[in-house]
């Protein structure tokens, strides 16, 4: 397989540069002739100076860390448009909507989401539910935001057939984005994404359960990667032979609305963290469900090694027109990760802390347009100082961010 290797490599050298500047240096005592200090190697009191040089220290690892925040299902269904229409300029403008979660995304190496959405053109015509087709300022707002790569593998993936897989890898790639699941060509689809933060490498993968049975062409089955547990396991060993550090693998499955995972779900799941995933991302149920750690004992790995991975179920929706039961509450799921180079060069990488912070896509009317605002539950709960929210929406709040809480942990 070709390797596309995208990242930032200057991290790793300057805190290699830091850890060197940080040895002890040699020490040098000055003594003042008129109060000597008396050695069994020095007893004179004639030399003014005496020096005594400290050994060097052992080498000391290289400690670099770098953190992934995910989001889940980006959706723009009909009702979403009209308001950020300009009439005079002629397109879309949707930074407003992620106007709350911009600066926590700032705090992301890596910013992940589902891009459940084609951004095929006007021509193709806009649309919401059930085939979509959304402008492709909406990838623009994303890069904004602080979003920097998109899983486009899911079930709407080809709802303006394979002409929309292009344009939509086209507009992706061309506002900034990295795309993870579908292909233009067959080559495209043979290069793997990895992409390097702070000396950190992670490799991305992502797989739909289906296409809503839109046949995906007979002669383009690398349009979209489909979910096929041999297939995936494949592609995970191939990333770790490549040596990256890490694996998140996007899996867009599960049962509609459901708020816990199905045995489907969590049996794959195992099964990729037995065969080297790292981070599992859901996505698909349009309402989040829990989070989970998976140890797998080492006679049941691919590498004969004990497998500690994490597994997000679900992250719900991000942003659409969807709302009530759930459905207008997201997650923004975060995981650092720390990589520890000793001196001989052997290497691991772990992950210490999981951030969740639940958010909620507040939709208000004015003039008869209908305005999207993703909020960050606690952040806004904390403030209270948004003019568009009454105090029946902070109640509702204060409810939902209790209860979304509580439900993440079921299954700890």
């Amino acid at each position: 397989m070709r390797k596309v290797s995208l990242g930032i490599n200057l991290g790793l050298l300057v805190l290699m540069l830091t850890a060197c500047s940080s040895l002890s240096p040699v020490s040098v005592s000055t003594l003042a002739t008129n109060n000597p200090i008396h050695t069994e190697e020095a007893t004179a009191t004639s030399s003014p100076l005496h020096t005594q040089q400290e050994p060097s220290p052992s080498p000391t690892p290289i400690v670099t860390e770098a953190s992934l925040l995910a989001v889940g299902d980006i959706m723009v269904h009909s009702p979403q448009l009209p308001a950020y229409y300009n009439a005079e300029t002629k397109d879309y403008h949707f930074n407003a909507w992620f106007d709350q979660v911009k600066q926590i995304f700032a705090e992301g190496d890596w910013v992940v989401g589902n891009l459940e959405t084609p951004l095929a053109g006007e021509d193709l015509k806009y649309s919401g539910y059930p085939r979509f087709n959304a402008p492709a300022q909406l990838a623009e707002a994303l890069v904004n935001a602080g979003v920097n790569l998109v899983s486009t593998a899911n079930n709407h993936t080809m709802d303006r057939g394979f002409p929309g897989v292009e344009r939509t890898l086209n507009n992706v790639k061309a506002a900034g984005l990295i795309p993870v699941g579908s292909a233009a060509t067959k080559e495209e689809s043979e290069q793997q994404v990895i992409v390097e933060r702070n000396g950190i490498q992670m490799g991305f993968l992502a797989y739909s359960y289906g296409t809503n049975g839109i046949p995906v062409p007979a002669d383009k089955p690398f349009a979209i990667n489909l979910i096929d547990k041999d297939k995936i396991v494949s592609d995970i060993v191939a990333l770790r032979a490549s040596g990256v550090d890490l694996v998140t693998v996007s899996l867009h499955f599960g049962n509609e609305y459901q708020r816990m995972p199905s045995d489907g779900q969590i049996d794959l799941a195992h099964s990729l963290v037995a065969a080297g995933a790292d981070l599992i991302l859901g996505s698909h149920p349009h309402v989040v469900q829990p989070y989970d750690e998976i140890i797998i004992p080492a006679d049941e790995s691919i590498d004969g090694t004990e497998r500690r991975g994490l597994v997000i179920y679900s992250l719900g929706n991000f942003i659409s027109n969807q709302s009530g039961d759930w459905k207008d509450v997201g997650l923004i799921f975060g995981v650092t990760f720390t990589k520890t180079v000793e001196p001989d060069g052997t290497s691991r990488v772990e992950w210490h802390t999981v951030k969740t912070i639940p958010t909620w896509v507040h939709i208000f009317t004015k003039n008869k347009l209908r305005y999207y605002t993703v909020i960050p539950l606690e952040q806004a709960l904390t403030t209270r100082d948004d003019p568009t929210l009454t105090t029946e929406d902070y109640s509702n709040m204060e409810k939902k961010l209790a209860s979304i809480n509580e439900h993440l942990l079921r299954l700890q």
